[in-house]
């Protein structure tokens, strides 16, 4: 990390403290009334011609219903790109609020509704627009990029928006130009992307409250008694997790993971919400959870976004009853956000091409 990076860190600290973090309150249902709400969703989501798109962090319960009514489960911007394409007038999003918002960005025509609009993420918390404006105004020779976890506002002060998924292909490729970086919001993601690529970054100093609660000492003492587990980890985890870890990788990329590689057992840090796709890719492997206890810990989040948790099968029969908890956008803003959004899905189009184009040659 480069010292001025460092002095950045040093003004003020992004990440959120365990008092700002609600408790994780998991929805608990009986089969009837689980069988009850799945069935009158699907009924309205019918009648309110809406599709459910769902995040990969969500309840199996969310995730099952979507794929169950013709809706989706990804990752926050293939959410918003999936819903482009759908033919429902509704889009609703099971997600944290950054993700309905992104939806929205890419369309506006459609009504974007969230079964809890109090659903946020500590790293869109942990940047605030103004302050975010006000530190990219103060290097005008850099280009802004910034992560799919931040506000509509966010992103409108951004030149990129990336995702995990597809951060080191971008940053190499502006690193071919010649450029330099401001990165945000996450701290741990944006020094995984410097070390991987070597780029003159300045950090924003955000963190997930998720993976910045996994323990590295608990973990190689799990790996000790698992020898034969792969490690997966997102790279919004610390350095000491990172460094431990057999692949490295995005939602998807670790879904693909624990389908493709031979081993039978995993420990996955990363929300344990993917889990449920993990199992439906590879139902013989078996999954254990990254600690987040052990030395240090607190266990703010025990490895569940308490936000992503606020989605559940009662409130969003709710929202589609009602109509309710629409995420709305001053135009001025979206169409400021959108320009970086397409710019992405333009790069990750060709480098696609391009991909095909070698695998052909």
């Amino acid at each position: 990390m480069s010292a001025v990076t460092a002095e950045i860190f040093s003004k003020k600290d992004y990440r959120l403290l365990p008092t700002q973090v609600p408790p994780t309150v998991v929805e608990t249902l009986d089969v009837a009334e689980k069988a009850a709400l799945m069935a009158r969703i699907e009924r309205l989501l019918v009648e309110r011609d809406a599709v459910l798109v769902a995040h990969y962090y969500t309840s199996p319960e969310l995730q099952e219903l979507a794929e169950a009514t013709g809706g989706y489960v990804s990752d926050s911007l293939d959410m918003a790109r999936f819903g482009t394409e759908c033919k429902a007038s509704t889009l609703v999003v099971a997600g944290v609020r950054f993700m309905g918002e992104t939806a929205k960005i890419l369309n506006p025509e459609k009504r974007v509704l969230m079964p809890n609009l109090d659903a946020e993420c500590s790293l869109d918390l942990g940047c605030p627009a103004e302050e975010f404006t006000a530190f990219c105004d103060q290097h005008p020779e850099r280009t802004v990029v910034v992560y799919a976890n931040t506000s509509a506002a966010v992103k409108a002060r951004s030149d990129w928006v990336v995702t995990s998924g597809i951060a080191l292909d971008l940053v190499r490729h502006l690193a071919g130009q010649g450029e330099k970086l401001i990165w945000a919001p996450d701290q741990h993601l944006g020094a995984y992307v410097q070390r991987e690529t070597g780029i003159d970054m300045l950090l924003w100093s955000g963190s997930c409250v998720v993976h910045e609660a996994f323990k590295a000492d608990a973990l190689r003492q799990l790996r000790a008694q698992h020898p034969d587990a792969k490690v997966l980890v997102h790279p919004e985890s610390p350095l000491d997790i990172i460094t431990q870890a057999d692949v490295v990788g995005s939602t998807t990329a670790l879904v693909e993971a624990v389908r493709k590689l031979s081993a039978k057992k995993f420990i996955v840090a990363t929300d344990n919400g993917l889990f449920y796709k993990m199992k439906q890719a590879a139902p013989d492997k078996i999954l254990l959870e990254a600690p987040t206890g052990g030395k240090g810990a607190t266990c703010v989040s025990c490895a569940h976004c308490p936000w992503m948790a606020m989605n559940g099968l009662r409130n969003l029969a709710q929202v589609l009853e009602c109509g309710g908890n629409e995420i709305l956008i001053d135009e001025a803003i979206r169409e400021r956000a959108v320009q970086p959004i397409r710019r992405l899905l333009a790069f990750a189009k060709q480098r696609k091409q391009v991909v095909l184009g070698n695998n052909d040659a």
